[in-house]
């Protein structure tokens, strides 16, 4: 039994876990797991019912084969919980906790259960609870640092199990019985070691393999790296191992023996690629990570990862595409090692090979997508081929496999702090990669972290202009999910940074997005305010096309408060513009909401006319929804106008236009105005263009 099953993105679902086959030993401590279960808790003990989920919780040192229990004792009981197996890893590899609200977001996902992007930790463990009220789910939560973190995502459903593994006790969860590993039975400590060592020298010399057991106290990790080191070394005695173990000493634990012996025997390039993996963010690694940290090939660093599996020292995921974890129970070793034997500056230059390698793949992942382009195509023929993908689907798959420690890299790259400039460009290039591939909405909750990073670098180094873009793409997904009021505190502090930064595209955006803000809050007058100020810029920058726009935002404005002269006056302008603009669309559509005005402010015969010139622009821009949703305005109008006959021609011809049944003169009209904060963009836009200038 080792502690090599592992989840390499956080979180994970299944209906069972299927890791099971490879476990040795810990009966007993399965028995009582499996029996306190179904334990009479202190609730049912006086009478009341449970009012949340049991918790059993599996403690031990890493190393000791507590998360490959957790795992089986999830095995075993599976089919008792009906919605699957949920698992979720609550600290990275150097112990720093995961915050809660990353965790509970992604169990949602997970359970299909998204959740607005931006939203706070109660929030989204609140809608935890209430997406596992009606589940009976078992929750393992491997890696606890601390007993809040399992607190918060306890389910308030006592049908659901929660498995928690941790280090120690976890005070403050009332009713746990901690089940604490020591070692294996030598039984099973013996097989795990013939299995990486062979059963060979196992079987001729059971005493000396008992004996080594006893030397590494049974912790499955240590005769793990003991079984490599016998594999690696075919005529070596199993009592010779035990011998050099013991003339260590008693300094450290038996894992940490092991691994000073293990690691030792490494060639120098391989012990100065180990040592590295520390650095990979999250501790996942695939063969371009462990190429970039120590600056050799690609095909060469998949052929040492593989070795350090085989000698006990990496895991192997599960996965489409070779991965990779670095143990918990060694990161501190390896750790430890970098400080010791490599220089600042030679670890600060790999952690910016990873980092650059990770930017360039990202742009080949979304340069793929774009090969219309002959210079995007000459992009990627100038690329090296280990960094090309074959087809699209592929860098989709990449993109998806490799989320986690993409988002990782970002996280660690912004925590660095002296490596701010390939943080901006690698969070650019992750943003553009999942806008093309995932799509902005379905990348909201991602992309919203993303811009969080990049507000905090640009913060750090005074970058107005990359401050100002952040908080406008900030503001924008928290108005799209409703969060207006934080939206406006948002888009006035980008007015701010982007007057500071002289940067007239971002004060536009913004001034123009405060406006949509008010707008949204029913405050009609400082509305129509900002969109004047934003109009105002606009003009002196002879920028017609959001002028226009602008016109069209104002009298929207104006109608919502019941002013349809100065509605009336400002679409007319709009209109004006598109029409000098030659968008026969834009024209066509300002033309609708004319005449949409003209309706309500009593004047058919006007709105009547308006319409049928804005028809004939819409079929000229070849725009049949805007067609079908005239004719239903012209209908309702002959209507008013006491023409049935000709109203009816018409909506049956608007009806024939948009496929479906339409009953109502906007129901299937444009989107209006005041859906949006800001201009029309991709969401992304804003920070693309400041963070990403040499792309």
């Amino acid at each position: 039994m080792t502690d090599q099953v592992v989840d390499t993105g956080g979180v994970q679902v299944s209906a069972q876990v299927s890791e099971g086959n490879q476990f040795l030993g810990r009966t007993r401590e399965l028995k009582e797991l499996r029996a306190d279960i179904a334990r009479a808790g202190l609730d049912t003990l006086s009478g009341r019912k449970s009012p949340r989920a049991r918790v059993l919780l599996i403690a031990g040192r890493p190393g000791s084969g507590r998360t490959a229990l957790a795992v089986e004792l999830a095995r075993q009981v599976a089919d008792r919980y009906a919605d699957g197996v949920l698992r979720a890893r609550l600290s990275e590899p150097d112990g720093t906790p995961v915050p809660v609200e990353r965790t509970a977001r992604e169990l949602l996902t997970a359970l299909d259960r998204p959740t607005p992007p931006g939203a706070a930790a109660d929030d989204l463990t609140a809608a935890l609870r209430k997406a596992l009220a009606d589940r009976r789910v078992l929750l393992l939560l491997d890696d606890a640092a601390e007993a809040e973190q399992v607190d918060a995502l306890l389910p308030d459903a006592p049908e659901c199990l929660v498995v928690a593994v941790s280090g120690g006790p976890l005070t403050g969860i009332s009713d746990v019985r901690p089940c604490t590993l020591g070692g294996l039975d030598t039984k099973s400590a013996v097989e795990l070691l013939s299995r990486y060592a062979g059963s060979v020298r196992i079987t001729v010399d059971p005493r000396s393999a008992e004996g080594l057991v006893e030397v590494c106290q049974g912790q499955p990790a240590a005769l793990m790296l003991a079984g490599g080191w016998l594999a690696a070394r075919p005529k070596a005695a199993v009592s010779d191992l035990a011998k050099q173990l013991r003339a260590e000493g008693d300094e450290g634990t038996p894992l940490d023996r092991v691994f000073r012996l293990a690691y030792a025997s490494l060639s120098v390039p391989a012990a100065r690629m180990l040592r590295l993996l520390s650095l990979a963010p999250g501790g996942l690694v695939d063969p371009h990570t462990a190429s970039a940290l120590a600056g050799s090939s690609v095909d060469s660093a998949r052929t040492t990862l593989d070795n350090f599996v085989a000698l006990g020292m990496l895991h192997a995921v599960d996965s489409p595409l070779p991965q990779y974890v670095v143990p918990g129970c060694l990161h501190a070793h390896l750790k430890a090692r970098t400080e010791t034997q490599d220089r600042p500056a030679e670890l600060q230059l790999a952690r910016a090979r990873m980092l650059e390698r990770t930017v360039r793949l990202l742009q080949s992942c979304r340069a793929i997508t774009e090969t219309d382009s002959p210079e995007t195509r000459q992009k990627l023929l100038d690329m090296p081929q280990a960094l090309r993908f074959p087809n699209p689907r592929a860098a989709a798959d990449w993109l998806s496999i490799r989320r986690p420690a993409l988002l990782a890299s970002a996280r660690a790259a912004v925590a660095d702090g002296e490596l701010d400039t390939l943080a901006r460009r690698l969070m650019s290039q992750l943003v553009r990669a999942m806008v093309v591939h995932v799509g902005t909405q379905a990348a909201a909750g991602d992309l919203y972290d993303i811009h969080g990073l990049v507000l905090d670098v640009a913060e750090r180094r005074n970058l107005h202009r990359e401050k100002a873009a952040a908080l406008l793409n900030l503001g924008d997904v928290d108005a799209r999910t409703g969060r207006t009021k934080a939206a406006l505190a948002r888009y006035r502090a980008a007015l701010d940074a982007g007057r500071e930064g002289n940067d007239p595209y971002a004060t536009g955006r913004a001034m123009e997005s405060v406006g949509g803000a008010h707008l949204e809050l029913g405050d009609y007058d400082r509305a129509t305010d900002w969109f004047g100020r934003a109009l105002a810029q606009r003009l002196a920058r002879d920028e017609r096309a959001d002028a226009a726009r602008l016109y069209g935002r104002i009298a929207t404005a104006h109608t919502y408060a019941g002013g349809y002269g100065e509605a009336l006056r400002n679409w007319r302008a709009a209109v004006a513009g598109y029409r000098k603009l030659g968008d026969v669309a834009g024209h066509a559509r300002a033309l609708s909401e004319l005449a949409r005005v003209q309706e309500y402010a009593g004047r058919p015969e006007e709105s009547l006319r308006t319409c049928q010139e804005a028809v004939e622009l819409a079929r000229r821009a070849e725009d049949t929804r805007l067609q079908g949703a005239l004719y239903l305005r012209l209908a309702d109008t002959l209507e008013h106008l006491g023409d049935p006959a000709a109203a009816q021609l018409h909506r049956g011809a608007a009806e024939r236009m948009l496929g479906e049944e339409v009953q109502g003169p906007d129901a299937a009209g444009p989107a209006p105005e005041q859906d949006t904060f800001g201009p029309e963009q991709d969401a992304n836009a804003c920070e693309i263009r400041s963070a990403s200038a040499e792309d």
